[in-house]
């Protein structure tokens, strides 16, 4: 089969990482007689420093008539300026509002070869398997007004919050979709005891809940679900919650797998059925990294799981997808390290050289 990529490497340590998959997505093209076209395309600082803009109109066009999209990272302290009117990250909500992905899978999953690099007990990463649905094209970062300005009193800003009932509903039917093929139980997060968008956000869980008797619902404000992640992590199975509190609680679920550099994710227009192909973005969770870019120790695992759900809901190969995350823990057994995830007596190597070896235990 022949596919076309649109891989946007972005900034930071985003091209050392994703050149990583492009070479896994190469290796497996090989292996399973399919063809990959990749057109890359500009994104982040890197475009506003060449085009003007986070998110060029060359760039989105060429994303939406992919595939899939493999994405780095993007920003940086080159373009953190407060008062700038065009920012980095700019870039990553103009593609995911452009391509209407509005819901972002990110599994977080204890792998056993790394339980020792998390800050956290051994005895409380046991069993940590959960996927954290987030909402990803309305609430803060999207809501109008958003602005500062100056007046007699001194400085002000002002950001909104808001959703409608599509935004919640359709999110919600990914999160009972998911948890009704995993465990059949659903955490929704929210903050319903101050906000009003989390008092719809709960009141539309629990309608859209009847539709699904065989789904355990339970309702979980955003403080006590940060606080239950760190304190009884196992507990969860797939977690729903709207933008912010998403962005927030799977970066604090990077701990639990002992670094950033190991959680992908997937943003997606719903779950496609399996074995059929839908548009998507895949990423590493991880940032820009700025301090250790350009020196070759950044950590692809990320990325490269990313390929694999790639593979898995944009193309619809679910073979090649868990071969890819079986030579990743294959890797770790065999004791390869990045920095990142090291511990004394570790095998580390860099980035290149993690991706070689992946590329090296598919067979």
């Amino acid at each position: 089969m022949n596919f076309k990529i649109a891989v946007l490497p972005g900034d930071g340590i985003g091209p050392e990482v994703t050149l990583e998959s492009v070479k896994l997505l190469e290796a497996i093209g090989r292996k399973y007689g399919h063809t990959f076209n990749f057109e890359h395309g500009a994104v982040g600082g890197n475009a506003i420093d060449d085009f003007g803009s986070a998110l060029p109109d060359s760039t989105l066009k060429t994303a939406k008539s992919s595939d899939a999209v493999l994405f780095g990272s993007v920003g940086g302290p080159k373009w953190d300026d407060p008062k700038a009117k065009t920012r980095p990250e700019d870039g990553l909500l103009a593609i995911r509002k452009g391509l209407d992905l509005f819901a972002n899978i990110r599994p977080v999953k204890v792998i056993p070869q790394l339980i020792d690099s998390s800050t956290l007990k051994p005895a409380v990463l046991e069993g940590v398997d959960f996927v954290v649905i987030r909402e990803l094209t309305g609430g803060l970062y999207y809501g109008r007004p958003q602005k500062r300005w100056t007046t007699s009193r001194g400085r002000r800003a002002v950001d909104t919050m808001a959703y409608t009932e599509k935004l919640v509903g359709r999110v919600l039917r990914v999160g009972f979709e998911m948890a009704r093929g995993r465990k059949k139980k659903l955490t929704s997060v929210d903050k319903a005891n101050v906000l009003e968008t989390s008092r719809l956000w709960r009141e539309m869980a629990v309608e859209i809940g009847k539709e699904y008797p065989d789904v355990e619902l339970e309702h979980v404000l955003v403080d006590t679900a940060a606080m239950q992640l760190v304190r009884t992590p196992s507990r969860f199975d797939v977690m729903v919650a709207e933008n912010t509190f998403g962005d927030i609680l799977t970066d604090e679920a990077a701990v639990l797998c002992g670094s950033m550099g190991m959680l992908p994710s997937a943003s997606l227009a719903g779950i496609p059925e399996p074995g059929t192909k839908a548009l998507g973005l895949f990423e590493p969770i991880h940032g820009t990294a700025p301090d250790i870019a350009g020196k070759g120790i950044a950590n692809p695992i990320a990325s490269i799981l990313s390929t694999a759900m790639l593979l898995r809901y944009s193309l619809g190969l679910e073979e090649p997808a868990l071969l890819i995350e079986d030579a990743v823990g294959r890797a770790l057994s065999d004791g390869y390290r990045s920095a990142d995830i090291a511990s004394p007596g570790d095998t580390v190597i860099g980035t290149q050289q993690m991706g070689d070896i992946i590329v090296s235990l598919l067979g």
